[in-house]
This record gives C-alpha cells, sequence and structure tokens, in this order.
C-alpha cells in the first residue's frame, strides 16, 4: 500500500482458513475460555493464546427527558464500581443480538423497550480477545411486569436516570471508563452533531 493511495477506511478480512494449522483449549473456565492457535503469517508460523468470546450487547437506554439509564456495578478485576449500560453475554451462541439485548435490559433494570437500533459494533481487546459488543439504542422504556431477582455482582444494583450531557461530560474528562459505556456515548453524540 502506498503513503498517500485512497483505501476504504474499514476492518478488512484476515488470514484464510488454510492458514490456521490448530486451535486447541489453554484453559477452560467458567464464564469463558482460553484458545492457542497456532497459525501460519507471512513467512512464520505464530502461536497466539486468546479469550474466546461468545459475544456480548449492550443497551443504551435514552427516557423521553433525555437521560441514560446507568447501573452502577462491581468489576473485580480493576476493583471498582463502574457506572455502566445494561449489558451482559449472549446466553448461547445461537441467541440473536437484539434478543440478548432487549432481556439483558429487563435482567438488570427491570426495563423494557418498544423502540430500538443498532448503535454501534466493536472489539473490546482485539489483542487478546475474540470479544465483540453489539451496543443497542433502545426508546420509549415502560417497567416490565415482573422484577428479576439479581445474583453476584448484579446483586443490589439500582438503576438511575443521569441526563445525556451530564453522562458525554463525565466520559470526556475520564470520570467514566467503562468501556461499553464510552463508545455508546461517543458514537451517539457523533450521531447527534452529524445530524444537526
Amino acid at each position: 500500500m502506498a503513503e498517500n493511495e485512497i483505501i476504504e477506511l474499514a476492518d478488512q478480512p484476515g488470514l484464510t482458513k488454510d492458514a490456521e494449522l490448530n486451535l486447541e483449549q489453554a484453559f477452560i473456565g467458567k464464564i469463558w475460555n482460553v484458545v492457542r492457535k497456532t497459525f501460519k503469517f507471512q513467512d512464520e508460523v505464530l502461536v497466539r493464546e486468546f479469550i474466546a468470546h461468545r459475544g456480548a450487547v449492550a443497551v443504551l437506554a435514552l427516557n423521553e427527558n433525555d437521560e441514560v439509564l446507568l447501573i452502577k456495578q462491581y468489576r473485580a478485576p480493576v476493583n471498582q464500581y463502574l457506572f455502566e449500560m445494561p449489558a451482559g453475554l449472549r446466553d448461547h451462541d445461537s441467541e440473536a443480538d437484539l434478543v440478548a439485548a432487549k432481556r439483558e435490559l429487563a435482567e438488570e433494570t427491570d426495563y423494557q423497550a418498544s423502540d430500538w437500533s443498532h448503535l454501534h459494533s466493536f472489539y473490546t481487546t482485539p489483542g487478546s480477545s475474540s470479544e465483540i459488543i453489539e451496543i443497542f439504542l433502545a426508546k420509549n422504556l415502560s417497567k416490565t411486569q415482573v422484577e428479576f431477582e439479581r445474583t453476584g455482582e448484579e446483586k443490589g444494583m439500582v438503576p438511575i436516570w443521569v441526563p445525556f450531557e451530564r453522562v458525554l461530560e463525565a466520559v470526556k474528562t475520564s470520570k467514566l471508563k467503562s468501556p461499553t459505556l464510552v463508545v455508546a456515548v461517543l458514537s451517539l453524540a457523533a450521531q447527534r452533531n452529524q445530524n444537526g
């Protein structure tokens, strides 16, 4: 590729299947597994280990007052309570992303929405995980008929409504660091800026 060559600015397919020499389980965990992949890359044989992830969803829920529905959840790896959006793993490989998003919104906040649109997709840490998160924008919210019982880190989570502009400012000043929330809020802000 030449320095000034005009290219399509989009992620592109990687190696073909025949470049993969071996894929094996290196570690089997409760939530995800680590795989060891051996593959041909240019003139070398490389081995890389990474988290094999089934994917996740997240929901940026906005009410009629342009407030964002947030939850405060404990995250053991960083030992902090993070303000986040409702989010979670797909329950199984064949679960549709929108179905999972609706389920997570209900399970984590006792809210449901009648207006859904896809907002953004991103890889969380492509150097060490295959996880992709599909973010949805949810509007026209109402309480669910059933309150869900929460366990583990979700126990005691209380949904709160925060004005979008306040959340955006907290993201821009790095007061909020949940990557999914950061991506969602900046994506929506960019859309609004583009649409005037």
